[in-house]
Formats: C-alpha cells, structure tokens, sequence
C-alpha cells in the first residue's frame, strides 16, 4: 500500500477552525486524521502542501516511525506547533488506513485495551455572564447531561495578577459550581498560563476549600521553573502540557517534578505514538496522563483509542456536547458519552467517517480566539462578542 494523494480540508467554526486531512492509497482506502489549529491554519495548510510532496506521497502507511522521523527532523529545521500538527495528521490517518486494511480498530493494534470505557470531562459548557448564578446553571446542565467532571476557567480576561475584586468574583463562581454539581463531580480548573506562581499559588489556596481535582496551566508554559514553584505551593494537584509539542521538552518538567497530570495535545504533537511515548515516560515519574482535545469527532476519537491502551490515563477532555455540537456530524461513529464515559470505539481504524459534504457546507471563517478579551467564554456565541470571536 502507499499514499497517493494528501487532502485537507477545514471546518470552520465562530471561534475554531478544524483541519483535516485525507491520505489515499493506491488501493481505495482512504485514512482520516485532525488537528484544531487556532490563528495559524493557513501556515498548516501551507506545510501540509509541502510536506505531501516531500515527505508523504509514495510513503507505505505502516511505516509510521520512519515516516514521522523524515517529517520531524528530514528538513532540519526544529518542528514547533504548525510542524508536529501537520505530523498529528498525517500520522492519525496513517493509524486509520493501518486499522481498515486489517479490519481492526486502533486501540487493538496499540496492544489491546487496559479499560472498558474512557472517563470524559466536559468543556465549553459556560457560555454565559460571568457571575454565580448563571455558572450554577450552566454547570446543572452538564450533570444532567451524564458528565461526572467539568473544567473551567472562571477569570475572565485577567493577566499576571487579579484585583481583589475580580479574585473573590472568580473563587465565587468557582463556588457556584461546586454547589451545583455536589461534592462527587469533578471539577477542574483551567488558568490558560494566566498568572505570575505568587498570584496562582494565591488562588490555589482560595480554591482549594472546593477541592478541585487539578489547577491547569498556572503560570505560562516556557519556564518549568516557574511552574515547580507553583507546585510546591499547593495541595492541589496541577496539570499542564497543551501548549509542548515535542516529548523532549517535557525532559525538565519530569525532572523538577514540576506536574501531576500532563495534557499534550494529540493534534499538535506528532500523533497518537508519540503521545505514546511521553505519556509512558510519566508513568516512570508517576504522573498522569489527561490528553488535552479541543478537536472535532477525528480527534476525539484518536484520543479515546490512545486513552483504551495508556495504564496512567486519568481523564478525557470534551467539548462537542457543549460547543459547536454540530461539529459531530463531521464525522460520525464516535461513541457518545454516557453515564460519564465514552464507550471504546468499534469499527476499523479511528471507527469514524469523515463526511467531505458536510465538511465543504462548513468552511473556515477565519476564526480567532482572544483569551485576554471581555466575554472570551461566550466562544462566538455573543453578538456584541467582537474580538474575542
């Protein structure tokens, strides 16, 4: 078997584009991989054109490390975030076209699955007024819908330091929510690498009376340092790694210790065996795994078969039941959530199937996505949103 032809495609969103990309082979299959790009999908484009002609065409899919090496590191030139997610989505497709032609699904070829379902945790869910009540309401929402964790990032668009009065806004919507789901959901708290370690150790020890199961992205990523400091100041575990796009760069976070849970981003780092890697080298410093997804169906599929096979998996991020959930239909086969948890995929390869049509019916919009601006969580769905769409 070999590739002939390397397709992209984008979905488009109000707030995120979503590439994918079509490997076709010589004989009829077609594999399926995905990446969520944000402000950067037509320098991936502009990759993805050149990599097919250097590296892709003519390539056997089965040989995925050889492949992945000559796309890393065969034009010499160090692979950041728009490289290692057009090598995401050339190596997924390459694991799909693997599983059709042996009519199996991913996770039985990784080695076989270590669970039967695939705990989820629901993003996307707060696309309203920043204040306690309707955070209480929207988080009942996401009980109701089966989730037994939710994560949030409650601080609007503070930077560096919170005046006080923003710090008790966002510690009580916080508080909303643990009130709202009782004291057997989880809930996670995303800082999206907001503050300085003084000011997220700070909060941390506000929060902590609501027991979140992990603070996430305290601080910026580049300095684990800064990062351990954070770490040793707090009771509560704290995750981090979306924003890390090669297992190298985790050396020094293993190393200080710096994390509890890692969050690599199987669209930006390589793909699902490279992943593989980083996520066995935290089970020798106890550490777990909790792949971050902001992705469509594709994605999220990739990433429920790399959960079914990885002993310190802990959680699975989600946001197309709360986000966007039309973005399913991209796709269909995924399982859904229930009770909490994904069911393992099924059918051959990823076990989904990208509908071109609908994809073509939704094309990109130019999305950007302003962390730092007023209503940012509203995610496009604000009229007035402006920027922060």
């Amino acid at each position: 078997m070999r590739i002939t032809k390397l397709e992209p495609l984008v979905l488009g969103t109000p707030w995120r584009d979503m590439t994918y990309v079509r490997l076709h082979t010589d004989d009829g299959l077609v594999g399926v991989g995905e990446t969520r790009m944000l402000g950067h999908t037509e320098a991936l484009l502009g990759y993805l054109n050149e990599a097919a002609r250097n590296h892709v065409v003519g390539a056997d899919p089965f040989n995925i490390e050889a492949l992945v090496w000559r796309m890393k590191r065969g034009d010499y030139g160090r692979a950041g975030e728009v490289v290692m997610s057009g090598i995401a989505c050339v190596e997924t497709a390459c694991w799909d076209l693997i599983g059709k032609a042996l009519n199996q699904p991913v996770w039985r070829l990784l080695g076989g699955n270590v669970r039967d379902r695939i705990k989820a945790y629901a993003n996307g869910w707060y696309t309203v007024e920043r204040t306690p009540e309707q955070f209480h309401e929207a988080a009942r929402t996401v009980v109701e819908r089966g989730y037994r964790a939710l994560k949030f990032d409650p601080f609007g668009p503070g930077r560096w330091e919170l005046e006080p009065a923003e710090t008790r806004r966002s510690v009580e919507l916080v508080e909303a929510v643990r009130d709202a789901v009782g004291p057997d959901v989880e809930i996670l708290i995303e800082m999206h690498g907001r503050f300085t370690p003084a000011q997220a150790t700070r909060i941390a020890a506000d929060l902590t009376p609501f027991s979140p199961s992990w603070i996430e992205e305290p601080v910026p990523p580049e300095n684990p340092e800064a990062l351990s400091k954070v770490s040793a100041g707090t009771t509560i575990p704290v995750a981090t790694g979306e924003r890390i796009h090669d297992r190298f760069e985790y050396r020094e976070l293993f190393a200080r210790q710096a994390a509890d849970v890692i969050q690599p981003d199987i669209g930006h780092f390589g793909g699902i065996s490279e992943t593989r890697k980083v996520a066995a080298t935290a089970e020798t410093h106890y550490v777990l795994l909790a792949p971050h997804n902001v992705g469509g169906p594709v994605l999220t599929a990739a990433n429920l078969h790399l959960a079914a096979v990885t002993e310190n998996f802990k959680i699975q991020e989600h946001f197309n039941d709360f986000a966007d959930a039309h973005v399913k239909q991209a796709a269909p086969g995924l399982p859904e959530v229930e009770d909490g948890y994904f069911a393992l995929p099924s059918g051959p390869g990823l076990g989904v199937e990208l509908d071109v049509d609908f994809v073509r019916e939704h094309p990109a919009r130019g999305a950007r996505f302003d962390l730092y601006a007023e209503d940012w969580q509203f995610r496009g769905t604000k009229a007035t949103e402006g920027a922060a769409s």
